[in-house]
This record gives C-alpha cells, sequence and structure tokens, in this order.
C-alpha cells in the first residue's frame, strides 16, 4: 500500500501530471463558462460527448503552461498563463450572452471600439464589478509573484528547452492529425457552431492565425481568366459602360439594424404588429428572405457582402474585411462599379465614423463622401444611447441634392441595435409584450418592438418622402441580421427559417418592372438588383449576374475574391485599376464665416455645426459649447496670435480625434 501510495506522489509530483490535470480543469471551466446558458453541465456533457477535441483543447492550454518550465520563478508564470486562458473563457461567455457571437481575437484587436459601446452592454453596476476584478486579479498576480519568487528554483535549460519544443511539436503534430483525419473543423460558417463543437481554445486560436482568403490550390491566370467568356473579359473589367437601361436611378440601400419580422418568432406574442408598413412592402413589392453572414451582431460584414458581392465565409473565421485587408487594399465595389457609369457615391451612418474603420475603409470601397453622426443635427436618441433612425431621411436627401446627376447611397441604421433592457425602460411604449417565456425576454422583446416600430414609420417617412422626388429612385432595404436575443434559434423560429435570414424590400417611385419575389444572399442582392435595372458593369456584378448556376460557383468565387485582394490581379491583366479616393466626411461644407469677440469671450459664427464640432487650433481640440448650427463658443483662453488660426473640426463622439478640419 504504502509503495503504491508512493507511486503516486511520484507520478503526482511530475509537472506532466500536474500541468494536464490543471489543463484539463481549465478547459472544463472555459467550455463551461461558454456553455452556461444551455446548461450548468454544458461542459461536462461536451468532455464526455467529443472526448478527442476535449482533450485537444486541452493540449492547447498544456502547451502554453509548459512554456513556465523556462521561467526560474515556475509557479507563477504557470497561474500566468493558466489564468490567462481563465479570463479569456470568462470574457467568451460574457460576450456570448449578450451579443450571441463568441469571443475572437479580432475583438482584441478592436478593443478600443469594444470599450467605446461597453456601457450599452454592461451596466454601471457590472462594468464597476468587472473593473473590480480585473484589478483584484493583477494584485493577486502580483502577491504570488512575490510569494513565488523565494521558492524559485534554477531551470536547467538543457532539460526543460528539449521538453517544451516536445511538447510544442506533439502540439502541432496533433493539430495536423485532428485537422487531416476531420476531428476539427478548418471552415466555420457558423461561428456559433464553430466554437461549440470544435472547443473554445481551438476556434479563438484559429481566429488569430487564419486570416484573409486562402490561395486555391488551382490557382492561375488560366483558371481565373476561365471564369468569364471573351465577352465579359472584354466588358467587364475594361472601365466600358455596359448598362442596358435607358435610366439610371438613384440606388439607396438602407440596411436595418437587427431588423426582423416578430411574427417569425415563437412564444412571443405582442399587442400589434410592429412593422406594418415594412409588412405591407413585403406584399406589394419585389422581396424575399436574405441570407447574411451575422447573427446578432456583425454589420459590417453584411455590408462588405452587399457592397461588394463577395462572401466573408472565405475569410478566416470571425474575420472582418473592414479590420484587415481594406485597411491597406482598395477593393473593386459595387460603387467602383457605379462610379464608371457616372454616378456619385456616398455612405450614411447614424454612428461613429470610426467604428470599424469606416472613415478608413469607405475611401478604398469607392465612396466619395461619408456622413456619419459628427455630421448630422437635430439626432434623437433611445433610452439605450443609440440614434434613432428618422435623422436619416434628411440626410439621403441632401446627398441626393448634392448632385446633379444619379447617385448611389449606403445608408446603415443604428436604432434596433442591442443590447436590449430586462427591465422595463420604457415607460408608455406604443407596443407592450403580451407573451415571453421570462420576464426578462418580456421587457427584451417589449424594448425591441418599439425600436423597430419606429425604425417601421421611418420606412414610411423615407418612402413617403422619395415619392415626391422628381428623379426615378429605387430602394432597398433589409435587416443586417437577427437581434441579439437570448431565445432566437433555429427551434424557435417558425416556418424553417435559419438564424442567418432577415428579408429584403425593393421599392421605387417610378416603374422598372414587374414584382419578383426571390430569396438572395447579401453578396447577390447588389448585382441583382443592378441586373433589374439593366447594369451589368463590374468584375463580381458579372460574376453573380451570369454565373450564379455554375457547377462551380463557390469554388470560382473563391478564386476571384483571392485574386481581386491577395492575388496577382489576373483578372485586370495584373494592376488594380481602381484607385482609392479621398473620402469626403459629410455632405454638406462646414465653413467659417467670421470671427467675433463679445466680452471676454469668441465666437465662430458659420454654416452646418454640429454638436460635434470642436474649435481647434492646430491638433489641438479646444473647449467649445455648441450654441447651434451657426455658432460655436470657445471656453478658454487661447494666446491671441492663434486667434487667426482656430478652426472647426468635427471630432469622434466618444473622444477628442479629429475626423475633418475646414480649410
Amino acid at each position: 500500500m504504502d509503495k503504491l501510495k508512493t507511486n503516486w506522489l511520484k507520478i503526482w509530483h511530475n509537472f506532466i501530471a500536474q500541468y494536464a490535470v490543471l489543463a484539463i480543469l481549465v478547459n472544463l471551466f472555459i467550455e463551461t463558462f461558454a456553455r452556461l446558458s444551455t446548461s450548468p453541465a454544458a461542459g461536462l456533457e461536451f468532455m464526455i460527448r467529443h472526448p478527442l477535441i476535449f482533450l485537444f483543447n486541452s493540449l492547447i492550454i498544456f502547451t502554453c503552461m509548459s512554456l513556465s518550465l523556462l521561467f526560474k520563478n515556475r509557479r507563477f508564470f504557470l497561474i500566468l498563463f493558466g489564468g490567462i486562458w481563465v479570463v479569456l473563457g470568462i470574457v467568451n461567455g460574457i460576450i456570448q450572452a449578450n451579443r450571441m457571437t463568441p469571443f475572437t481575437t479580432n475583438d482584441i484587436m478592436e478593443l478600443k471600439d469594444g470599450l467605446s459601446i461597453a456601457t450599452t452592454y454592461l451596466s454601471k453596476m457590472q462594468i464597476i464589478l468587472l473593473v473590480a476584478g480585473i484589478a483584484a486579479i493583477v494584485a493577486l498576480l502580483v502577491l504570488i509573484f512575490f510569494k513565488s519568487k523565494k521558492a524559485a528554483a534554477k531551470v536547467v535549460y538543457k532539460k526543460a528547452v528539449p521538453r517544451v519544443l516536445l511538447i510544442i511539436a506533439i502540439a502541432i503534430f496533433a493539430t495536423f492529425g485532428c485537422v487531416k483525419t476531420g476531428i476539427l473543423d478548418t471552415y466555420f460558417p457558423n461561428l456559433n457552431y464553430g466554437y461549440r463543437d470544435n472547443g473554445f481554445s481551438y476556434c479563438f486560436l484559429a481566429t488569430g492565425f487564419d486570416k484573409g482568403v486562402r490561395r486555391p490550390a488551382n490557382y492561375s491566370e488560366a483558371n481565373v481568366k476561365k471564369i468569364f467568356t471573351t465577352k465579359e473579359m472584354e466588358t467587364t473589367v475594361a472601365g466600358k459602360e455596359t448598362s442596358t437601361s435607358v435610366t439610371k436611378p438613384n440606388i439607396i440601400f438602407l440596411q436595418l439594424e437587427s431588423f426582423i419580422d416578430p411574427s417569425f418568432v415563437k412564444d412571443i406574442k405582442l399587442s400589434q404588429d410592429p412593422i406594418p408598413y415594412y409588412r405591407y412592402l413585403m406584399k406589394t413589392c419585389s422581396t424575399g428572405k436574405l441570407r447574411v453572414p451575422a447573427v446578432g451582431a456583425g454589420t459590417a460584414n453584411t455590408e462588405f457582402e452587399s457592397m461588394t458581392g463577395m462572401s466573408v465565409h472565405f475569410f478566416g473565421p470571425g474575420e472582418y474585411p473592414y479590420n484587415s485587408i481594406l485597411l491597406k487594399e482598395n477593393c473593386e465595389s459595387i460603387p467602383y462599379d457605379l462610379k464608371q457609369l457616372g454616378y456619385s457615391t456616398h455612405a450614411i451612418h447614424d454612428h461613429r465614423a470610426a467604428f470599424y474603420h469606416r472613415n478608413e475603409v469607405f475611401g478604398n470601397l469607392g465612396y466619395q463622401t461619408f456622413t456619419s453622426v459628427e455630421y448630422m443635427n437635430n439626432v434623437s436618441r433611445t433610452p439605450k444611447g443609440w440614434a434613432r433612425d428618422y435623422v436619416l431621411t434628411s440626410n439621403i436627401m441632401d446627398a441626393l441634392k448634392s448632385t446633379k446627376g444619379s447617385d448611389y447611397i449606403y445608408t446603415i441604421s443604428v436604432q434596433g441595435h442591442g443590447k436590449y433592457p430586462t427591465e422595463k425602460v420604457i415607460n408608455d411604449p406604443t407596443i407592450t409584450c403580451t407573451s415571453a417565456p421570462t420576464d426578462e425576454l418580456k421587457w427584451s422583446w417589449e424594448y425591441y418592438a418599439n425600436q423597430i416600430y419606429e425604425m417601421d414609420q421611418f420606412v414610411k417617412q423615407l418612402t413617403t418622402t422619395l415619392k415626391k422626388y422628381d428623379e426615378p429612385t429605387i430602394l432597398v432595404m433589409y435587416g443586417d441580421h437577427l437581434p441579439a436575443l437570448d431565445n432566437l434559434t433555429e427551434d424557435n423560429l417558425k416556418g424553417n427559417r435559419s438564424v442567418y435570414q432577415t428579408n429584403y424590400v425593393i421599392w421605387s417611385n417610378y416603374k422598372y418592372g414587374s414584382r419578383k419575389v426571390e430569396d438572395l444572399t447579401a453578396y447577390q442582392i447588389g448585382s441583382e438588383l443592378l441586373n433589374r435595372i439593366g447594369i451589368h458593369n463590374g468584375t463580381m456584378v458579372t460574376f453573380q449576374q451570369d454565373h450564379r448556376s455554375d457547377k462551380n460557383y463557390r469554388a470560382e468565387m473563391k478564386m476571384l475574391q483571392y485574386d481581386m485582394l491577395y492575388g496577382e490581379k489576373y483578372i485586370y491583366g495584373g494592376t488594380n485599376p481602381f484607385k482609392p479616393i479621398s473620402l469626403k466626411m459629410g455632405v454638406k461644407e462646414i465653413k467659417i464665416k467670421k470671427i467675433v469677440k463679445i466680452g471676454e469671450k469668441y465666437y465662430i459664427k458659420g454654416q452646418n455645426f454640429t454638436e460635434y464640432s470642436k474649435i481647434t487650433v492646430g491638433d489641438k481640440v479646444l473647449k467649445t459649447t455648441y450654441l447651434g448650427p451657426t455658432i460655436l463658443g470657445l471656453n478658454e483662453d487661447v494666446d491671441p496670435s492663434d486667434i487667426s488660426k482656430m478652426k472647426v473640426s468635427q471630432t469622434d463622439t466618444k473622444n477628442d480625434t479629429i475626423l475633418s478640419t475646414t480649410e
């Protein structure tokens, strides 16, 4: 008995046994926390049902922990590396509970943007507790560091380094083995399911290492050009006009934030239909289901698909092209293609210009102007702080009236954005939720229903205004993704609907063709709209219009995406003909007319100021009071020699980052 006890003690004191047990426990915690909304025992169930995948994810954590062998203070670094995975698991659970999509390395890269809307998803008390928790963890790590420093032992690198390298080699070999045998997935059409089926640790790292569009095995100039016919090659990318349309209407895309038809959701009853006008449009206009690439979040990826005709599924899991390739490269898009036909191109969004780097990437997507909330007046906000979409009507009209010719306008709504409150926040709601599975869901649905009711009224206001406009105009509307509400799963949707489906409507103020009902994807809707009005310009436009029934449709689309963004640009003859555009912020000119002094204070008089207009001297933002669209007040003393140097800048809603400055 004593001998058996001694053998067990020897095994336990072996670092491999210790680290393996800790790694398994950490992984079990991570997978349990990720599935708490399903069942407290869901992590254990995952371990039992998928033992190889569970052990592989534990191996990843074990490998990270093994790096502690290279440090004298081994105990501290063991706790540090294991603790990092625990923190990542907790963050993943919190994010999944609030936005319905898992935590990825892209979220870390966009931490600044994430923090800018943290108060929307978390209460002040939750933020305080989170900050306090982080501070406690840091304090505990410092304490452990100094406590364990005394017990630090000399590292025998001749033993430690080979051990660590061997563990890393085993992990790499196991990764290739699991991928090759199909135990692990490498393609995640549904990121939620990918994390659920393959484990957090593997998927989280995959979002960091797997970026961009992979080079197809058969990629070559001949195979790229073989996709198109000779005639298509002559007109598609040569910049020639390939429009058969007599009328070149204004084209407006309206992407409605988290906008869906609630009647498709089981177990939810509302006091009245929150989208009566949109429902009327679905019955009278061209319509259908629209498959989008996101659920609960991911607005920018729906934008990217509908603007470019490309699919984000060919990129790395959880990747946003706005945050990666489009920061470095310009990309042919519908705005670029229509610009060849004489269209002016505009983007409009009633939220921050810098969110998803839109103020940087829209110029690389062919837009000439971008009007963000910083350039809007009369902005009303919801109880959760999002801009109400009514403000978009006047800004769309300003864009239309800013040019004499035809306009392409891509408008991004924000009012329907989560997080949705789990308590009553609207005192006298137009719509009440009369039945829901829980009280929390009742209040969430009541809030959401009232927001989309106002969005529905905004759509009616916009179409009424456009109906009176004397230029032919066509309007495409759709929800960018389902809202981040806990009960929205495919089991809770009627009619075998997917959580990746919303509904689109095509409305116009002129007669352009007969009503058509057809289901589309986000990357098809732009080219389909252009086809219906007789416009056939552009590489992906031509591909989506003419090759959707090709046997190798998906493979051909991937090859084109790779060639256009990452490859040799064979489709363009080796050089991308589309050049980045110097993006103008706002369509209205912000102008200083004069600077006046009244008493001891200075005031700037001008035009088109907003609440985000600030007086600046060089790069310095001065304390400014917005007194109206024609006057700003200076609230600090300045050197008299700087008065003539004062300009007006539009600044970010969350900080004093300058977006643009008057000449």
